[in-house]
């Protein structure tokens, strides 16, 4: 039973994968890369944790979509838990940026395009809470917030995946700059990233499980 039975062999994965991140992560060798040095083992916490808020908050836009198509409740309320998560992972997104920011850098923040447009996207997300929070109608209240998780998911791809490869970013990938694949994610760092990548993706999805189930007791509770 429990993490180790059958039904939950994902979480068993993601357990194992998590501990071996984060081993390897701090202790595999990585490339000397001018500037990066040492700090470049951030990217095997703060990009992982971005590519979890990203999805996170595109499978929530899906039961978004859902609960307009068919006004399910249920798909609401997977729609704000994986905000909620989302959120979550979008905030510790910010923080290690700015850790590492402050060793490559030199400040804690930048105005960086990339940057800001993450900030203002955590922004939108926290908005969209409390518009929730404003609304006591349960039908008005899922069908409004749907449409506004719709609209706020095509910003976030507008404000960090669009706008910082139309202007100058310091951010790899952006602004003419090079991507890490092109010149510093050696093997050594592969068999770290892709792993991570996996493992931060099935946390925010089990965290995001058990926000859910909690929902739903807490509605059984009330009634």
């Amino acid at each position: 039973m429990g993490i180790f039975s059958s039904k939950n062999w994902w979480k068993t994965v993601t357990a194992i994968l998590l501990i071996y991140t984060v081993i390897a992560g701090l202790l595999i060798d990585v490339p000397r890369q001018v500037i990066l040095y040492e700090s470049i083992r951030n990217l095997y916490f703060h990009v992982p944790m971005w590519f979890t808020m990203i999805f996170l908050f595109l499978v929530s836009m899906i039961y978004s979509i859902k609960n307009l198509s068919n006004g399910s409740m249920e798909s609401d309320r997977k729609a704000i838990e994986l905000v909620n998560t989302g959120v979550i992972f979008g905030i510790l997104g910010i923080i290690t940026g700015s850790i590492w920011a402050k060793f490559t850098w030199g400040a804690w923040w930048t105005n960086d395009v990339k940057l800001n447009g993450s900030a203002i996207t955590m922004l939108i997300y926290l908005a969209y809470l409390v518009l929730r929070g404003s609304l006591e109608d349960e039908q008005k209240r899922a069908r409004i917030s749907a449409v506004y998780n719709i609209f706020a998911f095509v910003l976030l791809i507008v404000f960090i995946g669009i706008l910082p490869r139309m202007t100058d970013s310091l951010h790899p990938g952006n602004g003419g700059n090079p991507g890490f694949n092109n010149y510093d994610l050696d093997d050594n760092m592969k068999l770290v990233f892709y792993p991570a990548v996996i493992s931060w993706i099935l946390l925010g999805w089990w965290i995001s499980n058990l926000r859910i189930r909690k929902s739903r007791i807490e509605e059984k509770l009330e009634s």
